[in-house]
């Protein structure tokens, strides 16, 4: 008994040493919390919370929480997100998956030791290859909005047309998008090109 607790504690030492052991244990507990736990958002364009608070393991050698951390406490808010408003099932249904083809952060004021916060997530809109998503970490010490995430989710076998109108049943046009976003849009596109012909690669070669 002593020898498998010794190997049990050598694997799990192993996992976290070697693997990012914490992503790997809450990546799947967000999404089944918002599979089984929370209910449905029928409301695709409605605002979702996710709770976080800022842990030793979070923080920087100035005692902020560093900026890995916001990326992947968004990553985890943006899962539960699609997951409660039916994208990650309906894109299951359609057989596509989904990646993260761009993101940009803008950080407005740190995050310090146990400081309980929210990522609030929301869709803002969507074109004939993305959706485009926000997620805002509020601090719930004061309600300031430290840090501004914006996300492009590419979708790979099927469009965002077709997604959406599996989930409603029905077409719907999607929002205007911020100007700011549109903007955003414009210089990754223009950022791709650049790269394409860097490459050699044609025009009509799309970005994975």
């Amino acid at each position: 008994m002593l020898g498998l607790l010794v190997a049990l504690l050598a694997l799990g030492l192993a996992v976290f040493a070697l693997l990012d052991g914490w992503y790997l244990v809450r990546f799947p507990c967000a999404v089944l919390r918002a599979r089984l736990l929370q209910p449905r958002v029928r409301d695709l364009l409605a605002e979702q919370c996710f709770p976080g608070r800022v842990l030793p393991s979070d923080l920087d050698l100035l005692l902020h929480m560093n900026n890995a951390r916001y990326l992947r406490e968004a990553d985890f808010a943006r899962t539960a997100h699609l997951t409660r408003c039916g994208v990650l099932g309906a894109l299951r249904e359609l057989r596509a998956h989904s990646v993260l083809a761009a993101s940009c952060a803008r950080h407005r004021r740190s995050l310090r030791l146990l400081e309980p916060f929210e990522v609030r997530t929301r869709l803002l809109g969507w074109d004939d290859r993305a959706f485009y998503l926000e997620a805002r970490f509020v601090s719930l010490r004061d309600g300031f909005v430290c840090a501004l995430l914006r996300f492009r989710q590419h979708l790979l076998g099927t469009s965002p047309e077709r997604v959406v109108q599996h989930l409603c049943q029905r077409r719907v046009e999607p929002p205007e998008l911020p100007a700011d976003l549109q903007h955003w849009i414009s210089y990754n596109e223009a950022s791709s090109q650049l790269l394409r012909m860097e490459s050699g690669l044609s025009d009509v070669t799309k970005d994975q």
